[in-house]
């Protein structure tokens, strides 16, 4: 199967002193290529280990996650933080940008991380903060940006190296309401230029509401919902 994320029976378990904690038991997803998928969930089921699992940050206990049809899981370790580093993309609820370094600079390091020379990477940055509209800020320290710029600085990260998947983990989540709709709406608008899949997670119902669709994790699985969080019969 090769869409670029496809989660096949995750199952992860925490252990610790206390005992076992199943959280995922069983989970398949499908993402496809240009596809926005909202995950509604309420706190404690999963949604983090979801993504990092889908990430490759963690292995699964049971299942497989194939990357455009790659499965990851027997990759040894060198392998998986390429493939991470070349067709995923993360955005976290907080930014995360590299205070010393300019807007241009954070956006372009990844892509030279990756093996870009400085010039075309720098301008990979300014098309993609072009995108965001922050031409006029590409040179300012993160310091001297807004909360929405900043997250609008990290998106353009996350995208920086043509990713085919993007995570995002509350994107909006710690942005006021016209903010978020702001950069909400530019997310939407490269991603789906970029052919990008995404699946973000998200506990706003009315951004769920305008993605593709909307799934929750319920008992360890995942299930479609209505934006409200209800699972759907």
């Amino acid at each position: 199967m090769n869409d670029p994320l496809f989660l096949r029976g995750l199952v992860r378990t925490y252990r610790s002193e206390a005992g076992e904690l199943p959280v995922l038991r069983g989970a398949d997803l499908v993402l496809r290529a240009g596809e926005i998928v909202a995950l509604v969930a309420p706190s404690g089921t999963g949604k983090s280990t979801l993504l990092h699992l889908a990430g490759l940050l963690e292995k699964p206990d049971g299942g497989a996650v194939l990357i455009g049809g790659t499965d990851a899981g027997g990759l040894p370790d060198p392998a998986r933080t390429a493939l991470r580093r070349d067709r995923i993309g993360f955005v976290y609820q907080f930014h995360h940008l590299l205070a010393e370094f300019t807007a241009l600079e954070n956006v372009a390091l990844p892509q030279m991380i990756a093996g870009q020379t400085q010039p075309a990477a720098q301008s990979r940055a300014r098309e993609l903060l072009a995108a965001f509209g922050l031409s006029a800020r590409e040179s300012h320290l993160p310091g001297k940006l807004s909360g929405g710029e900043q997250q609008r600085v990290a998106i353009a990260r996350a995208l920086a190296n043509s990713p085919a998947i993007l995570l995002a983990d509350e994107p909006t989540g710690n942005l006021d309401v016209n903010t978020a709709d702001i950069v909400f709406d530019e997310l939407v608008r490269v991603t789906r230029e970029h052919k990008t899949a995404a699946l973000i997670a998200t506990h706003n119902a009315d951004l769920a509401r305008r993605m593709d669709r909307v799934v929750t994790i319920k008992q360890g699985k995942i299930e479609p919902c209505d934006p409200g969080g209800t699972a759907a019969g």
